[in-house]
C-alpha cells in the first residue's frame, strides 16, 4: 500500500501566511497572521512534511510577482514537492509557477470557468502537475455543490460529477476542500471524501477541518483519502508533522517516517 502524506497547508496574502474560518476573507479583517511562508516551509520540511500546498489568495499582480518570490526562495531551501495554487488562469501562469521551483500547479476557479484549462495543462506538462481543488459544501442530505471564487459563488455543479470530469480531462490529483469544515478543527467531511474517493482514479487529498490527531486517521481510514492537507494544526503549534505521522502509524496507516 503507497504512503499516506501529510501536507501542511499555506494561505499566502500579500506575502504573508494567514489563516481563517469557513473561507474568511482578508478584505473584511477575517485573516489571522500567522507568518512568514518560506520560514514555516523550511520548519515543515524539517518535520518531514511529504509535500507543501501554496494558495495565493491576494489574487491580484503583485500578489503574483510575491508568489513566485516565495517559491523560488522555498525551493532553494526545501526538498519536498511543491504546489502551488490561486489566481491560476492560463497555461502560462502555470509556466511561470513551475518554472519557479513549483512541482505542481493547482486550478478552481479557472477550471470551472473553463475546463479545457485541465487538459491544456495536463497536455504540455503532464497530469502529475495538474491538481483540481474543489471547494464543496453540502446543500442537501446526498448533494454536494461546488463553489467558486473562494468558496463565495455557488456553481450548481455537482461535487462528485466535477471531480469525474475533471480526472477525465487530465486532473493528476483533486484536493477536496470542505467549507462547512474549513478552519473548524471539527473534523473532516467524511462522507463526501469517500464518495469522491470511490469514484475517481486518481489520488484524493482531504482538506478542510483537522483538529485532533483522530480526524486525520478517520479521514484516511474512513474517507479513503490518499493524504491529510492542514493548517491551522501546525501553524498554531498544536502538533509537528511527526507527531501527526507517528500517531498515524501507531493507526496501522502506512506513512513515510522522518529520518531522525
Amino acid at each position: 500500500m503507497l504512503a499516506k502524506r501529510v501536507i501542511p497547508c499555506l494561505d499566502v496574502h500579500d506575502g504573508k501566511v494567514t489563516r481563517g474560518v469557513k473561507f474568511g476573507r482578508a478584505e473584511a479583517g477575517e485573516l489571522r497572521n500567522v507568518g512568514d511562508p518560506v520560514e514555516l516551509a523550511i520548519r515543515y520540511n524539517e518535520q518531514g512534511a511529504d509535500e507543501m500546498v501554496f494558495f495565493d489568495i491576494t489574487a491580484s499582480a503583485q500578489g503574483r510577482a510575491t508568489m513566485v518570490n516565495v517559491i523560488e526562495r522555498t525551493a532553494s531551501h526545501c526538498f519536498m514537492p511543491l504546489t502551488v495554487g490561486g489566481g491560476i488562469r492560463t497555461v502560462e501562469d502555470m509556466n511561470l509557477m513551475l518554472k519557479a521551483g513549483a512541482d505542481k500547479v493547482s486550478i478552481n476557479t479557472a477550471a470551472i470557468a473553463n475546463p479545457d484549462l485541465i487538459r491544456a495543462g495536463a497536455e504540455k506538462f503532464g497530469s502529475q502537475c495538474i491538481v483540481v481543488s474543489m471547494d464543496v459544501k453540502k446543500v442537501s442530505p446526498n448533494k454536494w455543490e461546488v463553489f467558486s471564487y473562494g468558496g463565495r459563488k455557488p456553481t450548481g455543479l455537482d461535487a462528485i460529477e466535477w471531480a469525474k470530469k475533471a480526472v477525465s480531462l487530465g486532473a493528476g490529483e483533486i484536493v477536496l476542500n470542505s467549507i462547512d469544515a474549513d478552519g473548524t478543527k471539527a473534523g473532516f467531511d467524511i462522507e463526501i471524501t469517500r464518495l469522491i474517493s470511490q469514484m475517481v482514479n486518481v489520488p484524493v487529498v482531504a482538506s478542510g477541518g483537522a483538529g485532533k490527531l483522530e480526524h486525520l486517521a478517520d479521514v484516511l481510514l474512513n474517507g479513503k483519502a490518499d493524504a491529510v492537507l492542514a493548517a491551522s494544526i501546525f501553524h498554531f503549534g498544536e502538533y509537528t508533522v511527526g507527531q501527526v505521522k507517528e500517531y498515524l502509524a501507531k493507526c496501522g496507516i502506512p506513512v513515510r517516517l522522518p529520518i531522525v
